[in-house]
């Protein structure tokens, strides 16, 4: 099952993006580019939640509605 992970991503003034989550302790991603950073992130948490699935329920986690909001990069 999809579940919904908000993650905080920002330009440092490397000029590289970083990607970290207050719902996943332990995600940290970097990457040239947002979409790169995205890439990595999911990743990241991919690996990180089958880890904790091992331990304990993933229920913190929303899962996907039907319909819901996502903001899109566009530009350069």
């Amino acid at each position: 099952m999809e579940r919904l992970l908000n993650i905080h991503i920002e330009k440092l003034p490397e000029g590289v993006y970083l990607a970290t989550s207050d719902e996943l302790q332990g995600l940290v991603a970097q990457g040239r580019t947002v979409a790169e950073t995205l890439e990595i992130a999911r990743d990241v948490a991919r690996k990180l939640l089958e880890a904790q699935s091992q331990d304990q329920e993933l229920d913190y986690l929303q899962p996907i509605a039907e319909q819901f909001n996502y903001p899109l990069v566009v530009g350069e």
